[in-house]
């Protein structure tokens, strides 16, 4: 059976988005930009907004990353990655507060891959807060996701240095 219109939509755009992530691993920041803007264009999705926030963010376009991230939770709400952005981007920006509530999104949304990423980030906005038990707490859940992440162990073992 031919795929409908809207499913080759879809398959040109997917294709987009990988030829667009490509571009961005190897640095060529305004190509990928170009090709996530077709892919969105093509057919839009939550990732192929965040992953052009990404590219902005790797610019120092931090508000233009966050609007990225919030055009994506508008196309799909269950996706995890856009709350985590929004959240780093604005402990970039040293929003601190502001941060918080969209870390903690990310760490309900159904669709994530990584539930590590918004502990990390979480921890290190209590970290910077002097909130040094919660940072803990979230370096550790971080751990629980994730045992190789590195920073994690760095901030970990940085913490309860503090307490020696």
């Amino acid at each position: 059976m031919e795929p409908s219109g809207e499913e080759k939509r879809r398959i040109e755009a997917m294709a987009l988005f990988r030829q667009a992530y490509e571009q961005q691993m190897r640095g060529e920041l305004d190509e990928a930009i170009v090709l996530y803007t077709r892919s969105i264009e093509t057919y839009p999705t939550a990732e192929a907004y965040t992953f052009r926030g990404w590219v902005y963010s790797f610019q120092g376009k931090m508000d233009e990353a966050i609007a990225e991230c919030k055009k994506a939770i508008e196309v799909d709400p269950t996706f995890g990655n856009p709350y985590n952005d929004i959240g780093a981007y604005l402990v970039e920006q040293g929003r601190l507060d502001e941060a918080i509530p969209w870390l903690e999104r990310a760490l309900v949304a159904l669709r994530y891959e990584s539930y590590c990423f918004p502990h990390v980030n979480l921890g290190r906005v209590y970290e910077k807060k002097r909130m040094f038990a919660r940072a803990l707490h979230h370096y550790l859940e971080a751990l629980e996701e994730n045992p190789r992440h590195l920073g994690a162990w760095q901030a970990v073992g940085r913490l309860r240095g503090m307490n020696n």
